[in-house]
């Protein structure tokens, strides 16, 4: 196949294991019980998506609480942002209360593991600093300025993404759903700016050969089948984000009523220098597309982006959130199916 094709990041959980989770954290299921089911959930993921003929894997986030907060440690407690989702539910961000911060997991270590299981290339998505940089109070943390906290976020997040390029991984993808969120939030672009200056404070401590394998992903959000940021115009997002200094921007397209103009949009703000991933397959809608609905979205993408720059993804993970189970692991499977089968139609009427 020669375009390229990736998944976003997660996929749903079995019950089994959020179960266990829940188990675990109850004190009635023991850490070496849990392994098991971590363990196991891992390897079918992996197992499955090579399956569906996927040229890159990654671990599902099988074991992560969330695509955000796997970072998250005790100077955290569960009273941050409030995240309004469409369809009424809300997601409750952490605080930071104490500092310094430093991260609690680093993201190598779903790689790691993953790596075991895997045959064929493996990815791993990040958290991007910005995102954690929404966890600080507005009112301050005492004896902890803001300023100091995001020097300490730039190094923990610096050494999230080194580590996971060092221990092989095949790509980095930062997740940046709070950017679109952040123009609805602020429509004077303001706030927005500032996070795609702060993920570039990241970013410019990396060489262009290892920008050239990390990314970002943009999305309207997406838990529970609903979405926090899907009515925000991307033509008030996308100039902004392919300023961000990486190889590869994961674009959900999949959802959007009118992704022609999203796509002409994209062809006068991406950088020679970027290949932009598309969304083919929406995670929110219940309904699996095709594999010549897939081929259609990526030859009408391919009039806007030349072949060679052009891959395709899905429009977000199937489950950033663990407990999320609106999808079933079958009905995400089949969409991976579709994708990777439609984009390989694609290839083979556009030549490539």
């Amino acid at each position: 196949m020669s375009l390229s094709t990736e998944q976003i990041g997660s996929i749903p959980r079995p019950t089994e294991l959020i179960a266990g989770v829940a188990a675990h954290a109850a004190g009635t299921l023991s850490s070496e019980d849990l392994t098991v089911l971590s363990d196991n959930a891992l390897r079918d993921t992996i197992e499955r998506l090579e399956a569906t003929g996927s040229p890159v894997v990654t671990d599902g986030e099988q074991t992560k609480p969330s695509f955000a907060t796997y970072p998250v440690g005790p100077q955290f407690d569960g009273e941050g942002i409030v995240l309004p989702f469409a369809d009424g539910h809300t997601r409750q961000l952490p605080r930071l209360v104490s500092g310094p911060f430093r991260y609690q997991v680093h993201a190598d270590e779903y790689l790691v593991a993953a790596k075991r299981f895997a045959t064929v290339p493996v990815k791993q998505a990040v958290i991007a600093p910005s995102a954690l940089s929404l966890f600080y109070p507005a009112d301050g943390v005492d004896g902890y300025p803001r300023e100091e906290f995001l020097a300490d976020l730039i190094d923990g997040a610096e050494a999230d993404v080194r580590r996971s390029l060092e221990a092989g991984a095949h790509s980095v993808q930062l997740d940046f759903t709070e950017g679109r969120l952040a123009v609805k939030l602020d429509p004077s672009l303001g706030l927005l700016r500032s996070l795609v200056e702060l993920n570039n404070r990241l970013l410019e401590r990396f060489t262009a050969d290892e920008r050239a394998r990390i990314g970002v992903h943009t999305c309207p959000g997406g838990d529970q089948d609903s979405t926090h940021s899907a009515d925000v115009d991307y033509a008030d997002l996308l100039p902004d984000l392919f300023q961000l200094q990486v190889g590869n921007v994961y674009v959900a397209l999949a959802g959007e009523a009118d992704p022609r103009r999203v796509l002409s949009v994209i062809a006068q703000v991406a950088r020679a220098d970027q290949k932009v991933f598309v969304g083919v397959t929406d995670p929110i809608d219940p309904r699996v597309e095709t594999p010549e609905e897939v081929r259609d979205r990526v030859l009408q993408a391919a009039e806007f982006i030349p072949p060679d720059r052009l891959g395709t993804c899905d429009d977000c993970g199937f489950s950033p959130f663990a407990d999320d189970v609106s999808t079933s692991r079958e009905i995400a499977f089949a969409k991976i199916t579709s994708r990777v089968q439609g984009t390989r139609l694609a290839s083979e009427r556009l030549g490539v």
